[in-house]
């Protein structure tokens, strides 16, 4: 027998969990499964912008062999460049590493910094590769609350009382998935505050940094950091130039580098370990940063992704039993249940009812380590249409629900 090993003994992708299956297993049946369950533009008619595809294309005679570990130099460059048009002055070309993804640099930043007892500070709710990576790295994942009646600010008091000797960093999602929060400059700089005092390295992931609603404005965590915290920077193509499947991303690295050389010499070790990224997303950075920015149109009140979230924030609210912050930002609303009302003790077989009977698939709330099963997220890609309806039959299932079977403990949600 060949078992896996015990350092994934904590590492859960519940958002990719037993539900997901299911919806497979139905799908291969022939049942038709709305998925809106993964922030994956593609699927609902996103495309890249033109000039994204004509500069990858016209790049791949020379695309064919290894770049740099760190990324090719024009695209690491272009990444500065777009830093200094939001007043962040302190980064050089050498300070970007590219990875295939956000995911992946997560996955880097963590390995090299975390000894096995180290923590780190994680928001709740999260996105749930942060809580898994920093276990699978050997660190332990400490969960601060956000604040749903707040606008799902981080509670900052909760934050002080979780950091200990042991504490090495705190992460930051803004725009956050799954709440879709907009953090204010005031909350990013009690944050940054927090991070000084107690000399934390705060991980900024800033992925959807342009993908914010009704005017909201959204502050780089490196511009209020300077030189006094050292801030990592994540953000990638993935989502605002609708290119998830190029796996396209960027770690920028801010602060007293000085204090921070073993660590970085850390980071470059695995970024050398993988060869590099994927060298024709590389060429895609470049194009991507500069020029017309076509994400401005689509998260306009006009544009597809304004409306399609204004729709489903509205519909939300109008199902009794349900209620949902407004999202400032990001694809996502993060919507709560009475939990009283319809009896739910355990949201995930929430989700798999739901799936089962309206053949729609979203995740619930505790894989993104929220702490009650009374919250579920919804994407909002679809079109105004296909929301409309789907939202409609969400209320339909809502109106005679009651959740019947409760699983025991270690009982699995499959069943073929």
């Amino acid at each position: 027998m060949f078992t896996q090993s015990a350092k994934l003994a904590n590492v859960l992708y519940d958002i990719r969990g037993p539900v997901l299956d299911e919806a497979e297993r139905m799908e291969a049946e022939g049942h038709r499964i709305l998925k809106l369950n993964i922030g994956n533009p593609a699927p609902f008619g996103f495309e890249a912008p033109d000039s994204i595809l004509v500069d990858m294309i016209k790049h791949l005679p020379e695309a064919q062999g290894y770049s740099d570990s760190r990324g090719i130099l024009s695209a690491r460059r272009a990444v500065v460049q777009y830093y200094e048009t939001k007043g962040i002055r302190n980064l050089d070309a050498d300070d970007v590493y590219l990875g295939n993804g956000v995911s992946e640099l997560i996955t880097l930043a963590l390995q090299a910094l975390c000894n096995p007892g180290d923590e780190i500070l994680v928001p709740s709710p999260d996105y749930p590769l942060w809580t898994a990576s920093v276990a699978l790295s050997g660190g332990t994942p400490v969960h601060y609350m956000c604040d749903e009646e707040n606008g799902w600010a981080p509670d900052i008091e909760d934050i002080r009382a979780k950091i200990t000797p042991r504490t090495r960093g705190i992460v930051v999602i803004n725009p956050n998935n799954p709440t879709g929060a907009v953090y204010t400059p005031a909350q990013l700089e009690a944050l940054r505050d927090l991070a000084a005092e107690h000399d934390l390295i705060v991980f900024a992931d800033e992925i959807y940094e342009k993908i914010t609603y009704d005017g909201t404005p959204m502050t780089n965590m490196a511009t209020l950091t300077g030189e006094d915290v050292l801030c990592l920077t994540f953000s990638g193509l993935s989502k605002a130039y609708r290119i998830a499947g190029y796996r396209s991303g960027w770690i920028a690295i801010t602060g007293p580098n000085w204090k921070a050389t073993s660590y970085i010499e850390g980071i470059r070790l695995l970024a050398n370990m993988r060869m590099c990224a994927n060298v024709p997303a590389q060429h895609a950075i470049q194009a991507a940063l500069g020029g017309y920015q076509s994400i401005e149109d689509l998260v306009l009140p006009t544009g597809r992704l304004g409306a399609q979230m204004e729709l489903s924030h509205r519909k939300l609210n109008e199902i009794d039993g349900v209620t949902c912050q407004k999202a400032e930002g990001a694809l996502y609303l993060f919507a709560k249940l009475d939990v009283e009302k319809f009896h739910i003790t355990d949201d995930e077989l929430f989700a798999l009812d739901l799936l089962k009977e309206q053949k729609i698939l979203v995740s619930h709330g505790t894989a993104f380590n929220w702490v009650r099963p009374d919250h579920f997220r919804l994407v909002t890609l679809p079109g105004v249409e296909v929301l409309d309806e789907a939202l409609d039959r969400l209320g339909e299932f809502l109106s005679g629900y009651e959740q019947k079977a409760p699983r025991k403990e270690g009982q699995v949600l499959l069943r073929a």
